[in-house]
């Protein structure tokens, strides 16, 4: 039991601040940036390299340094700045390491936008100028998500902050490019990709944006005339690719076509006739059953096209104009949309139209211009061998996915990977480290070797997806490709903590990068995964929508406590996250009770100043608090283990509101108006208490705590002392004791405001409790029930059965007579109800026969709660004084 007690030269201190020193209310706007900036001056987020402490490693998912923090942001940072700061204070070397992501797109979008307020376009300034002019942007805007971190209170080495663009990270990138380059992994090669036509560059696949759109349906008949026999109908949403068709596809197994297979049909608008392929793709079940295939136009037209040798024409330009000769070149896509639908319904060729016609459309997520699928020369990872074996890393157990059940999405994405397109028609960003020569000489390099030298060498102009540098952050963050300390101690690291959205886009290629750049050592142990932050109708929020949040709003009002524990009191693993106002309000009078109750435990002589009592001195409520405090050390550290926030956030609500302030406060009360020894250690045990509970609740409410737990202890910081320790002091005893009587007053208290007495009024009252485990805690139930001494012409009114006792209360002149004769009599009415209706059912025979078991029983659990019910009810009318 006193091991948990133990005088740590670095937690408390022998300057224990006085109450007074503390303000009667607790003003979060005071005291937040002050505390963090002494925690990050005196450098107690700083990791040692060179210590021979067990390291504990998380890198922060970079921001876009053109973001700004969100409530998705202050959740996960919320969940690992808990996970680090427990660590430390478990003594380990622990290390969360900052940094910011370059996004390529999102940043030179802003650029750009600057650049078009002054009348200017990057065309004008030219690359290098440009790109200057980024880093002018990102010196003077970017990285302001830096500065609300710290308002949030992120526990990260600012020491060790990396961005991806800085030179460390740049090498990185350029050795890994040319490794696998060198190995084959990387090519370059024409394929279909996501292209924008505004932002003039293709993107991946997150940051595509799918929404149901508006648009139309046109079944259009290809072939000759009006004859069913050499014609065939399409159905399409995007009738201007029409003019790019080099085949329609039909299954092999469908008779309606089998005439067709290996024919060719005139393509309208066009003087080209197109073959008629079979293809397993086509579903027959489908619309006609038959498909148009554009291959230049369509991911899974250019499928059927390579499996066929079909041509790939591509009929329009890098801003969705048409290209393709004739009376539509020149036009807009959707303006040519229109015109060739009404050329076609001219011809009489459009068989049915509906419109509108709803359906999945991606959208570029930075500009929200409509996604174009389009042939494009670009640079690609075969991804084959590296999904491998980030599937296998999992398989084998050697990372872990939390919660397990994650695990099947993330072997859905990586068995199923299709290779990666990572270039990107950029000017900001990684550059693609290849030289063309003016032989067609194709040169990689890597970060050591010159450029080519001669007339006629010119580099890639194509930078690399922002994913392939955030890939490598892991261990590129720690210096690799050099093998520096920090790589040694702190690769692996421990727990990606990240939303389950981008499993696989980041979370799969980090995997993939770090398998192959770490000679097979995955990047972390286990990637715990959360869910998404929605509002409290369970609303996806969204900057495009209404019941978006900006944190620092609540932060402001609230907070940055309440603001966190309202996130981790939502985090179930993997499960989204619901959280509104209300919530957060409902934090921030979490903290209040916490800052008012250890400030009132502090006015009372709380201390934590020399050791723990021996067992024999200690009185029931005393041990029951002692026992409660380990059980809960022993469950929260059970649920940070298994990444359970939500529950451990309740578990420490529970217990400190709960049992440490409504109860062991309360009952504390009493022993400390005795006075004496018993007094002495009821304080003592009471900053034993308060001590583990604050820094058991430290990792979540870091702010109030450390005003709190400094105050209490004269220690310098909550920060950098030890995490409790389970000394395994159980009393079951105790326990039930102490459980008994607030069993007891709660009935009592029932009682009393079901007679609509207010809870601060005294009444007269007698209690019987020889033999009653309750015998001992007379004086404090007398107290917590404001039970006034019985005192002469003492009349009980009604009687109370408690725990092998009674509690006999006087109600004269304390209650409307009346009123309350009319109240039992009414309930007494409804039990007498319920017994004849539990009685007829119990004595039909035939119900018995049909009902299932746990029905008949609940019945008779109801009968018999109804005999008690009338017992009570009686006894309490024939207690009630006389008129």
């Amino acid at each position: 039991m006193t091991e948990n007690s133990s005088q740590r030269p670095d937690s408390r201190g022998p300057n224990a601040a006085a109450p007074a020193d503390l303000p009667t209310q607790y003003a979060p706007a005071e005291v937040e940036e002050e505390l963090y900036e002494r925690w990050v001056a005196r450098g107690w987020f700083e990791a040692d390299a060179k210590s021979d402490k067990q390291p504990y490693t998380i890198v922060i998912p970079p921001p876009n340094v053109t973001g700004s923090l969100h409530l998705g942001h202050a959740f996960q940072h919320t969940l690992m700045d808990a996970l680090t700061r427990r660590k430390r204070m478990q003594g380990y070397e622990s290390l969360w390491l900052p940094g910011m992501d370059h996004a390529g797109i999102a940043t030179q979008n802003k650029v750009e936008q600057q650049l078009a307020e002054e009348g200017k376009s990057r065309q004008d300034l030219g690359r290098e100028a440009f790109v200057e002019r980024v880093w002018q942007w990102k010196e003077e805007y970017g990285g302001k998500i830096l500065g609300q971190m710290r308002r949030l209170g992120d526990g990260v080495d600012w020491t060790r902050e990396r961005f991806t663009m800085d030179e460390g990270l740049s090498r990185a990138v350029q050795t890994v490019f040319k490794q696998m380059y060198d190995d084959g992994l990387i090519y370059r090669a024409e394929r279909i990709i996501n292209w924008c036509p505004r932002c003039l560059t293709a993107i991946s696949d997150i940051e595509v944006e799918y929404q149901e759109d508006d648009g139309e349906l046109v079944s259009i008949r290809y072939g000759g005339g009006d004859g069913e026999d050499d014609s065939v109908v399409v159905a399409t949403t995007r009738a201007e690719t029409m003019l790019g068709d080099t085949a329609v596809a039909v299954h092999p197994d469908d008779q309606r076509y089998a005439h067709l297979l290996g024919r060719h049909i005139k393509l309208p608008l066009t003087d080209r006739t197109i073959p008629v392929v079979a293809d397993e793709h086509v579903d027959p079940e489908f619309g006609s059953g038959a498909v148009k295939v554009t291959p230049a136009h369509d991911p899974n037209d250019f499928a059927i096209g390579q499996r066929h040798g079909l041509p790939a024409l591509t009929v329009m330009d890098e801003r969705g104009v048409i290209t393709a000769h004739g009376p539509f070149e020149g036009l807009d896509r959707f303006e040519a949309r229109s015109s060739i639908v009404a050329a076609l319904r001219e011809q009489g060729r459009i068989t049915a139209e509906k419109r509108p016609y709803t359906h999945s459309v991606g959208h570029c997520s930075r500009c929200k211009t409509t996604i174009e699928p389009r042939l494009s020369m670009q640079w690609w990872v075969g991804v084959g061998p590296l999904a491998q074996a980030a599937g296998d890393a999992v398989r084998d157990g050697r990372v872990k996915i939390h919660p397990a059940e994650m695990s099947a999405r993330y072997f859905d994405w990586v068995d199923n990977m299709l290779d990666w397109c990572i270039s990107r028609q950029l000017w900001w960003g990684h550059r693609i480290p290849v030289w063309y020569g003016p032989d067609g000489e194709v040169r990689c390099l890597g970060p050591d070797e010159q450029p080519p030298t001669g007339e006629g060498w010119t580099q890639d102009p194509d930078v690399l997806d922002t994913w392939f540098s955030s890939g490598l952050w892991p261990f590129s963050t720690l210096g690799w490709p050099e093998q520096t300390q920090d790589l040694a101690k702190f690769y692996p690291t421990d727990v990606l903590l990240t939303g389950h959205d981008i499993i696989f886009f980041w979370v799969a290629r980090m995997m993939m990068f770090g398998l192959y750049a770490m000679d097979g050592t995955a990047p972390f142990h286990t990637i715990a995964l959360t869910g998404l932050v929605r509002d409290d109708h369970g609303k996806k929020m969204s900057k495009s929508n209404p019941n978006s949040v900006d944190p620092l709003d609540w932060m402001n009002a609230y907070g940055a406590d309440a603001v966190r524990f309202t996130l981790t009191s939502g985090a179930n693993p993997g499960a989204d996250v619901p959280i509104g106002e209300d919530w957060v309000k409902a934090s921030r009078n979490f903290a209040n009770k916490i800052w008012n109750a250890t400030r009132f435990a502090l006015m009372n002589g709380a201390t934590v100043q020399g050791p723990l009592p021996q067992a024999s001195e200690l009185g029931a409520t005393d041990r029951w608090i002692l026992s409660r405090l380990n059980s809960v050390v022993a469950e929260v550290d059970g649920h940070y283990d298994d990444y359970q926030f939500a529950k451990l956030s309740d578990a420490l609500r529970h217990f400190a509101w709960d049992e440490v302030f409504d109860w062991y406060v309360e009952l504390s009360k009493t022993t400390f108006a005795v006075g004496g020894r018993p007094a002495e250690v009821s304080r003592r045990v009471l900053g034993e208490v308060l001590d583990v509970m604050l820094r058991l609740l430290h990792p979540l409410v870091p702010f109030v705590t450390e005003s709190l737990w400094t105050t209490l202890t004269g220690g310098e910081s909550v920060v950098v002392t030890s995490w409790p320790a389970d000394s395994g002091f159980r009393d079951v005893a105790a326990e039930q004791e102490i459980a008994t009587l607030q069993d007891a007053v709660t009935e009592v208290r029932r009682f009393r405001a079901d007679q609509g007495l207010q809870p601060g009024q005294r009444v007269p009252a007698r209690l019987s409790l020889t033999g009653s485990p309750l015998a001992s805690h007379e004086d404090a139930m007398r107290q917590l029930l404001r039970l006034q001494p019985e005192g002469e012409g003492f009349h009980a009114t009604a009687s109370l059965p408690v725990a092998g006792g009674t509690v006999e209360l006087d109600l004269s002149g304390v209650i409307d007579v009346d009123a309350e004769r009319k109240r039992l009599t009414k309930d007494l009415d409804s039990a007498e109800k319920e017994l004849r209706q539990t009685t007829a059912k119990l004595g039909n025979e035939g119900f018995l026969a049909k009902a299932p078991d746990h029905v008949v029983e609940k019945i008779r659990e109801r009968r018999s709660t109804a005999e008690s019910d009338i017992a009570r009810l009686q006894q309490q009318l024939d207690r009630l004084p006389t008129a």
